[in-house]
């Protein structure tokens, strides 16, 4: 099988480079990977002492944020390098200012991981949540570096615990030690023969709990609600975004307003969505801006958190998608009722939020229009459903003071 491995990454690399000239993506992904090892060498000297993060993308970022500036805070001489596989996690922060070196992780040759490990030459690697490669794994190993995850979680349809699954499960014991989210993952892992395990949480809760110790002040958008009931939809697609219209154009009440975050902020999109809603709406982008609208549109990335922050409720987007929601804990944080579409199940925090009755599931136009007519009805309702998905956050932080603490006991000799 690691031959095989290593031909298909062969072969991946070869069809990336011809898919790049037509995918704007894929052209980031592969265009990005020519700087990294350049990066490197630039940045990081023989004698430097360094700390590797690897993370997918934006949302692993976030749960190996804290671990990043707690690690910083504590041993300040030391070097962080900080990997992305995807362009969606890089190019937002590229500019991350704790980190010494952001680059793409290099497709996981042989050759590769030999010579990205032999120039970062890390004294602990962190990876976060996922993101197995085999060949960078067994070189971490053959180098006996310290090699930790974070928020790991597992589930037995992953290769690792399936018959043809031994070839990865050879790269696992790579891991000094593994940091999961929940039970269920410890006892897949120990059922094959890993035992170095704490369940510990996820670091995200901790990363949301500090938010809202944050100046998310927006006047913009403080002058557009002019404290009347707000609706955030965000993170939405067209798909969300055409039952949240259906709502929106079917309101009867002048005071309800709402700010949609659509994903995707093409022009194209944006135009589609503005000319869809019969309410007299706003761009962020308008010059000037008539608060007498009752729609926002957000058409730029980066606020959407601090708009969460305005919320009396909020719809997260991307439960009608192949890929389910997007992230339910930073409205969460706020303390408000939230509202997603049907596809949730592999993402544990979405699922826990809907068993705890924190989180309402929708499956049409027809439901989320009764829902959301009975949040705005019913102040009592939306605040026992807001001091659930409060009390989820407070019981769920603590993650990252644990895997610190292992870190400082364990490794007191290495950092």
């Amino acid at each position: 099988m690691n031959q095989i491995y290593n031909i298909a990454i062969y072969i991946a690399r070869f069809f990336l480079k011809i898919i790049a000239h037509f995918n704007k993506k894929i052209d980031l992904f592969v265009s990005g990977r020519k700087e990294t090892f350049n990066k490197i060498d630039t940045n990081i000297l023989p004698n430097d002492q360094v700390i590797w993060f690897h993370c997918a993308s934006l949302g692993e970022f976030e749960q190996g944020r804290p671990i990043i500036e707690k690690l910083k805070s504590l041993y300040p001489d030391y070097k962080i390098v900080l990997t992305f596989f995807s362009p969606s996690g890089y190019e937002v922060q590229k500019n991350y200012p704790l980190a010494d070196v952001i680059c793409y992780l290099p497709l996981d040759t042989k050759a590769n991981a030999k010579r990205f490990l032999k120039s970062v030459h890390p004294k602990i690697a962190v990876f976060v949540k996922y993101e197995f490669w085999p060949n960078l794994l067994n070189e971490l190993k053959n180098r006996n570096i310290e090699t930790i995850l974070i928020s790991g979680i597992f589930r037995k349809n992953q290769i690792f615990f399936k018959a043809r699954g031994t070839w990865m499960r050879k790269s696992l014991k790579a891991f000094t030690h593994f940091f999961v989210q929940n039970k269920e993952s410890k006892k897949l892992l120990k059922q094959i023969g890993l035992d170095h395990i704490t369940i510990s949480g996820d670091t995200r809760f901790d990363r949301v709990y500090q938010i809202i110790k944050m100046d998310n002040q927006l006047s913009f958008i403080e002058d557009f609600i002019q404290n009347k009931y707000t609706l955030v939809a965000g993170s939405t697609w067209p798909e969300d975004e055409e039952i949240l219209v259906d709502y929106i154009n079917n309101s009867s009440s002048d005071h309800e307003k709402f700010i949609i975050a659509p994903h995707n902020i093409s022009d194209k999109i944006i135009r589609e969505l503005q000319n869809s809603i019969h309410k007299k709406s706003i761009l962020f982008s308008d010059e000037e801006k008539d608060n007498t609208a009752q729609v926002f549109i957000v058409d730029t990335v980066g606020i959407l958190t601090k708009i969460y922050s305005y919320a009396d409720a909020s719809y997260i987007g991307g439960g009608f998608g192949s890929e389910g929601v997007h992230n339910v804990l930073e409205p969460a944080t706020f303390g408000m009722p939230l509202v997603i579409g049907p596809i949730y199940y592999q993402f544990q925090e979405a699922v826990d939020l809907v068993n705890l009755k924190a989180c309402e599931v929708v499956n049409n136009k027809e439901e989320l229009g009764l829902y959301l007519s009975k949040l705005f009805n019913n102040l009592d309702y939306r605040k026992e459903k807001g001091e659930l998905t409060k009390q989820y956050i407070n019981s769920n932080i603590g993650a990252t003071e644990i895997i610190l603490e292992y870190i400082s006991h364990k490794f007191s000799d290495i950092l």
